[in-house]
């Protein structure tokens, strides 16, 4: 997996949901790479990775919707695009629960919209990369655990049916027999690092609540588990299948789990970023509340392991939760004191 630098020199490559946590990383991944990237975004948004660190400056920004047939088909065709990584979503499990209309729309119309632009273009694609996600998986008991990629999709709640429907609408496009598209699936564990501003995931909420620009409340009692996977390995995974898609198209309609193998109880991570960022008096007061919290619309236990991917490509996560957490706890104490003295001095 060495020297494949100059394999993106000058490819045409575009990122759905650049603008958001994943696909900002992605974006600087590929950079380095002398990539030409091209983003779709609904609307400009500074509070983000992808503004903050300049990213912006350094891409080809097109401003649109994703269920914008003619658009995505304009883009594909004139950009002259070898490369789509579709990772734009209604990410936030609670916005589900509230919306599950426009959750449908953007995860499943969204993703039929790329992959039918996709399909209907004149320009040859060699890799399409769908991000669906653990919880397309629906609940398995413990003893189930971790997720295969040959476990049946059984979600229940309306952001996992949204992921498990664009899931198995991207395996008929990949298995399509009059025109078949190049394109693997992915279910990535609960991902974190730099950058991811949607404050209801657990591990962004919990650093800017333990260094005081909020206030934390527990929508558990804690004892749920989860798997974490730092973003940089994230990119690193996506940056692999579409280059090994590309040359062998036989892995065409592939899934690929992604995770660490490595299980936290929700309370556990709680303790470790209050820890880290000295804030004992909080988390005492936090761990008070946990017993009296009841978990809603959320899959109680879930794991993911790295197996097919390490017998397929030698991959293996390079980043320790605990590396990562630190990088990320770095990054949101130059963040969130920047923006604090932006939103002061306007």
């Amino acid at each position: 997996m060495k020297n494949f630098k100059y394999f993106w020199n000058n490819k045409n490559i575009l990122i759905t949901g650049i603008n958001g946590f994943i696909g900002s990383n992605l974006a600087k991944y590929l950079l380095k790479n002398n990539a030409n990237i091209f983003g779709l975004v609904r609307k400009i948004d500074k509070r983000t990775l992808l503004y903050h660190e300049n990213l912006d400056k350094k891409i080809n920004l097109i401003f649109g919707d994703i269920t914008d047939l003619k658009l995505i088909k304009r883009i594909i065709n004139e950009e002259n695009i070898n490369h789509i990584f579709h990772l734009a979503a209604q990410v936030e499990v609670g916005v589900a629960m509230k919306y599950p209309y426009s959750t449908f729309e953007s995860n499943i119309k969204g993703t039929y919209t790329i992959l039918e632009a996709a399909r209907t273009s004149s320009v040859k694609i060699n890799s399409i990369i769908v991000a669906s996600s653990d919880k397309s998986y629906g609940e398995y008991p413990n003893h189930k655990l971790p997720y295969k990629e040959n476990y049946s999709l059984n979600p229940k709640f309306f952001y996992d049916t949204s992921k498990a429907c664009a899931d198995l609408i991207s395996k008929s496009y990949a298995l399509n027999p009059k025109k078949p598209l190049p394109i693997i699936i992915t279910r990535f564990a609960n991902i974190f690092g730099p950058g991811q501003m949607n404050f209801s995931a657990l591990i962004p909420d919990c650093i800017r609540s333990s260094l005081k620009y909020s206030n934390f409340e527990p929508r558990g009692n804690g004892k749920d588990t989860r798997d974490f996977l730092f973003v940089e390995d994230v990119a690193e995974v996506y940056e692999i299948l579409a280059r090994e898609l590309t040359k062998n198209k036989k892995l065409s309609g592939q899934i690929f789990n992604a995770g660490t193998n490595e299980i936290f109880k929700v309370e556990d991570v709680i303790k470790k970023i209050y820890i880290k960022n000295k804030n004992k008096k909080d988390l005492l007061e936090i761990l008070s509340k946990l017993p009296l919290r009841k978990t809603k619309g959320e899959i109680k236990n879930q794991l993911m392991t790295y197996e097919k991917l390490y017998k397929f490509f030698k991959w293996k996560p390079k980043t320790t939760f605990d590396k990562g957490l630190e990088k990320t706890i770095n990054w949101y104490k130059k963040f969130l004191k920047n923006d604090s003295d932006n939103l002061t001095s306007s």
